[in-house]
């Protein structure tokens, strides 16, 4: 005889993948990757830092 089995936990899981799976559609439609992510951030910081450098002093 098997064990019985938790058909909540059966329906959840099945939940969760198909939320995996459209995540993963929009990320791929929608989202940037973790490398453009830290470009566009890495970019933004190093043209802070140069017009911070050419302030003027008064």
């Amino acid at each position: 005889m098997s064990n019985p089995i938790n058909l909540n936990k059966v329906k959840k899981e099945r939940e969760r993948q198909a939320r995996r799976a459209r995540a993963d559609e929009n990320s791929v439609s929608f989202g940037q990757s973790k490398a453009q992510k830290e470009l566009l951030e890495n970019r933004a910081d190093q043209d802070a830092r140069k017009l911070e450098s050419h302030k003027r002093e008064e």
